[in-house]
């Protein structure tokens, strides 16, 4: 074996060792091996989902499109001209310390896509205020592959970020992606939950792995342990999980995942959300089972960076306990 080879496997065994440490031995090869098996296939887990980003023609299939059209430069402009979003959830059971609590949401930023994109993002986040910022995963471009471009954008945007920084994964993240974001400053969650605490009283946020293309997400270890009554926040990938999650009893679910469709037609149709809900779902606020959630069109774009139709998004929540 040369000393490169052996280096390479050290590297990885050192690499599931401190996942084992974070995740558990079980989880940690588990979510090694999937992702390993089916990081490179079109098709998911379910044979239904789908990664059009792992059809190597359709990049250059889209992109010639446009470039055909006359649409390619306005999309990539479009895809760089981000706005504030602003939305309230009015939750009667929320504790009196969190009213007016402000949350900033990121989401599918995929920062080693386009340099002039996460600038963008991270110029237009730094004069909002806020107590607290999620993000609901798509970190990396790919969906397979190196993950040290990603890291480096990622870093970036967390000197960016003012404050706590609570994060899942999504399916275009590597679980080799996880040591380096926590070393950042990410918390992130993997089925699991964190809290905040103000003034004797405390608000929980639950997140949970990619639902989508790795079917990791295990809502009843990510709750299991927060207190009955408590008002809870789910932090997901996709929305493709809503209807467990109501029933699971979360207040609130944030996700993001769709790209309110990225490339839609006049009036903001999206052409398809590349996820197996209600299309209703696909973008802004919604209700269901007594849950309010929030689908965000994200800030980044996938597959090409474009955007038409579908403007990039930051979002700031407010949580209040009156009427909105």
């Amino acid at each position: 074996m040369t000393a490169q080879a052996h280096s390479y496997r050290t590297t990885d065994e050192l690499l599931e060792y401190r996942l084992s440490l974070r995740l558990g031995p079980v989880h940690a090869r588990q979510r090694l091996r999937i992702e390993q098996e089916s990081e490179a296939l079109v098709f998911g887990q379910d044979h239904h989902s789908f990664h059009l980003e792992n059809w190597s023609a359709a990049h250059r299939w889209i992109r010639g499109c446009l470039w055909v059209s006359g649409m390619l430069k306005r999309g990539q402009n479009n895809s760089r001209k981000l706005r504030t979003a602003y939305n309230t959830f009015s939750l009667p059971n929320l504790p009196v310390a969190f009213d007016g609590l402000r949350i900033l949401h990121l989401t599918d930023l995929h920062v080693d896509m386009d340099a002039a994109n996460l600038q963008a993002v991270t110029d237009h986040i730094a004069p909002l205020e806020y107590d607290l910022c999620v993000l609901t995963g798509d970190y990396r471009k790919q969906t397979w592959g190196a993950i040290d471009d990603a890291l480096a954008g990622m870093k970036k945007l967390r000197s960016a970020i003012k404050g706590r920084a609570i994060a899942v994964l999504g399916n275009h993240d590597s679980i080799r992606m996880l040591p380096g974001l926590e070393d950042m400053g990410y918390q992130v969650l993997l089925n699991e939950h964190a809290w905040l605490e103000r003034k004797g009283e405390t608000l929980y946020i639950a997140g949970v792995d990619d639902a989508h293309f790795y079917k990791a997400h295990n809502l009843h270890k990510a709750g299991d342990q927060i207190p009955n009554g408590s008002t809870t926040i789910l932090l997901s990938h996709t929305p493709e999980i809503w209807r467990e999650a109501g029933y699971a009893g979360y207040d609130v679910f944030l996700c993001g995942h769709t790209h309110g469709g990225q490339i839609c037609l006049p009036g903001g149709i999206p052409v398809t959300l590349d996820s197996d809900c209600p299309r209703s779902l696909g973008r802004g606020a919604w209700q269901r089972n007594g849950m309010q959630g929030y689908t965000s069109p994200g800030s980044g774009t996938s597959v090409v960076n474009v955007r038409l139709n579908c403007p990039p998004e930051v979002t700031l929540h407010t949580l209040t306990r009156g009427p909105t």
